[in-house]
């Protein structure tokens, strides 16, 4: 069996080695590397030949790559980088790996025109200087043969094992087990539904009901589909760490249900939660874990593999036993997984590393993306951008002379738009040019300033900078998908401005997820709450006829009474209204069935008032609430109150982390009270999002208020009834709650009775 490997894969695993060194070095973006390219090749004979696409083999290992460019006329493989800064300051390594791609090409090229050397040249690109720096050596085709060869050896063995597993992979997958005696109702529903989507290549849309195990439904089948699909890789993508734990257990179900299944499994986890040392820098003069790291991660990845679960724990082992860092082990290992688990945004996000090795290496990729339903805010933050500038008066003020002209004239000209802008919020059409060109001359300085200095990243510098160039690479694609806007804030006494924001606030993400569900074989999104369907189409990028399955709910109506409080408004002018009324309805709900309740409010605000009336009212019937700014432990001691044995209220605001990715079976939860519509807060900003949605849709208010608060309420009302047996109250505390746009949104299953007085 013949073992694929691409070129740039081949040189990080043989011929990379030294410290991990992640010290400021000034880089150019993939777009403008991309650019650079283009420039290097526009300046070629008209015989140069770009983009040459070659393979070689040894033995039974397949080298395939593509080389930037050759030329005839030279008889020279050039492979092209750019950079920015002082081209000395980059790390030996970097070099090193470099000369061994472009040694590797040269061998390939050699054997593909049947020539006996050949002029190997790195052109190392300067991004903002547009000047070009040449190295080259020549090479006969023996030398080159036996570089290639060296390397292909080093890799071989681990290739030898890859082959084993991959083998061993697919043919356990073949006759891979349901972990489960039976399938749940609606499990089987989804499973088909998700196998049929990965035998399409295609995206799917599925509205599952919590409790019928969507997890174990949606990766079982898209393992099954994986050897027959040829499916490099799975990613299963969440919102929440308490996703990720989730999938991993069903993925050792999985494991354990089928004899001699060889799978691999990858939790991806943020650098803070995995960094040994947060406060030191990542490289070796600093950190100890960055020494050597590359010497020493061939150990490392020989030791780990022999657990196949590569979760956080396993990866800390194995990462000090082997005294490298565990966090960049873990991102190293995403190469040799067949499933990886972690956030969305390791595949969505601008610079996002799971997709950039998906486009990379060519592989064939199927994802499933739990709880979908939140894809559409948290895409919107990966594509918006926002400065302070407070952030840039403080870096004038501590800046370095080098930078202190170009910082003052980027405030300047921040200070000019404030001075045509009336309001203290304020959209426009477009970001001016002017302002755009200074902060490129601003983050220019500083990429030229710690090309010089990289040691002088102080805290202030690093944030103020990223914030800027992620400012700059968004402001590139600014469209219609997005709207530019102002925010002032005014010192009333003195009337002068004391600081603004500036921000491009992405809108409809659509416009860039559909380019990262265009590189992946086949999608499944999943939720309990995908209604209505063409909301998510529109708003995520999926293509209009995406196939569609609505799971059918194990649970019966008569499981769960939801009772909508007609005679109660929750509007902000009417709140102070609501207080008493709401109290006693809560109340009296506790005396006829005492046990544990969820309750839920727009805001802290309206949650505190409440709360106090209700304590004041009842004190005999105990409380507990969640306050702003809860760290994990608090939030486990807000959940550890939910017991078969306690008895009592808790108070929580609606959309938080208590509203939805909660477990609270039986007795632990029978009810909750969700005082609100769950509709976004009336302000400029969300006024806004809701004239870009009828612009675009036709529907502003569903798109902008309605849709997204609607959902917040299912997910909370899904905390009661967890499983078969299980017996509840929802009570929807709002006379909007009985329109009929409303209700169509509700759950099919729910058997609503609307109250219209208090009874």
């Amino acid at each position: 069996m013949t073992y694929t490997v691409a070129v740039r894969t081949l040189c990080e695993f043989a011929a990379k080695s030294g410290d991990l060194d992640l010290r400021f070095t000034p880089s150019s973006s993939a777009q403008e590397g991309i650019i650079g390219h283009a420039v290097v090749r526009s300046r070629r004979n008209s015989i140069y030949k770009a983009e040459i696409s070659v393979n070689g083999e040894y033995k039974q290992l397949l080298v395939r790559g593509r080389a930037d460019g050759y030329d005839p006329a030279l008889n020279q493989l050039e492979e092209i980088k750019t950079y920015r800064g002082d081209l000395n300051t980059m790390p030996v390594n970097h070099r090193q790996l470099h000369w061994a791609q472009a040694k590797i090409y040269g061998w390939l090229l050699c054997q593909q025109l049947d020539l006996s050397e050949m002029n190997v040249a790195l052109v190392y690109y300067d991004i903002d200087e547009q000047t070009e720096t040449v190295l080259t050596d020549i090479y006969s085709v023996d030398e080159l043969k036996q570089f290639f060869e060296e390397l292909c050896s080093q890799f071989l063995a681990w290739a030898e094992q890859e082959t084993r597993h991959h083998a061993a992979h697919n043919q356990g997958l073949c006759s891979i087990q349901f972990p489960h005696v039976v399938f749940r109702t609606g499990q089987r529903e989804l499973a088909e539904a998700v196998y049929k989507s990965a035998k399409a290549g295609c995206c799917l849309l599925a509205q599952a009901p919590t409790g019928i195990g969507k997890t174990v439904g949606t990766l079982f089948p898209l393992l099954k589909a994986s050897p027959t699909e040829k499916l490099d890789k799975i990613f299963y993508l969440t919102a929440k760490t308490s996703g990720r734990q989730l999938a991993l257990n069903a993925l050792e179900l999985i494991k354990c249900s089928t004899t001699g299944l060889s799978l691999r499994v990858l939790e991806l986890v943020a650098r803070d939660k995995a960094c040994e040392h947060l406060d030191k820098l990542c490289h070796g003069d600093s950190c100890p874990l960055a020494k050597g790291f590359y010497d020493r991660l061939p150990g490392a990845r020989n030791a780990i593999l022999d657990s196949n679960i590569f979760d956080k724990a396993t990866v800390r082992k194995i990462a000090l036993d082997q005294q490298i860092c565990p966090y960049y082990l873990s991102q190293e290992l995403v190469q040799w997984s067949d499933v990886v688990v972690g956030d969305y945004n390791y595949y969505f996000d601008v610079k996002a590393m799971l997709h950039a090795m998906t486009v990379t290496n060519q592989w064939r990729v199927s994802v499933l993306i739990d709880e979908a339903h939140n894809m559409i805010d948290r895409a919107r933050k990966m594509y918006s951008a926002e400065l302070d500038q407070k952030s840039l008066k403080s870096l004038q003020a501590s800046s370095p002379m080098e930078l202190k002209k170009t910082s003052a004239r980027l405030n300047r000209s921040w200070n000019s738009m404030h001075k045509n802008q009336n309001l203290n919020y304020q959209v426009y059409a477009l970001i001016p040019d002017k302002f755009l060109k200074i902060l490129q001359q601003l983050t220019d300085a500083i990429t030229d300033y710690l090309g010089v200095n990289p040691a002088n990243m102080y805290p202030l510098l690093q944030r103020f900078y990223f914030d800027a160039i992620h400012f700059l690479r968004i402001a590139e694609a600014f469209n219609e998908h997005s709207i530019f806007d102002i925010t002032k804030s005014i010192d009333e006494s003195r009337r002068s401005i004391l600081c603004g924001k500036l921000c491009i606030r992405n809108i409809i993400p659509a416009h860039f997820l559909k380019q990262r569900f265009a590189a992946l074989h086949s999608s499944v999104l999943f939720s309990a709450t995908l209604n209505p369907w063409k909301f998510y189409v529109d708003m995520l990028g999926l293509p209009q006829n995406t196939p569609r399955v609505n799971v059918l709910s194990p649970f019966r109506s008569e499981q769960l009474s939801v009772q909508v409080v007609r005679w109660i408004s929750t509007r902000y002018l009417d709140r102070e209204n609501s207080l008493s009324p709401i109290v006693d309805l809560m109340a009296r709900q506790f005396e006829e069935r005492p046990g544990n309740y969820l309750a839920f409010f727009s805001s802290f605000d309206y949650l505190q008032n409440i709360q106090l009336l209700f304590k004041e009212r009842y004190p005999k019937i105990s409380t507990w609430n969640q306050c702003r700014h809860m760290d994990e432990a608090e939030k486990n001691e807000f959940m550890k109150r939910f017991t078969v044995t306690e008895k009592g209220i808790a108070f929580a605001i609606l959309g938080s982390s208590f509203s939805e990715g909660v477990d609270l079976p039986g007795e632990h939860l029978i009810g909750t009270f969700i005082a609100t519509l769950g509709l976004p807060q009336l302000n400029p900003v969300n006024e806004q999002i809701k004239v870009r949605m009828e612009s675009a849709f036709g529907t502003g208010f569903e798109y902008a208020y309605l849709y997204p608060g609607i959902q917040k309420v299912v997910q909370a009302a899904g905390r009661v009834i967890r499983t078969t047996s299980d017996r509840g109250v929802v009570l929807l505390v709002d006379d909007r709650f009985s329109r009929k746009d409303v209700l169509q949104l509700l759950p099919s299953w729910w058997k609503i009775e609307v109250q219209s007085c208090n009874i």
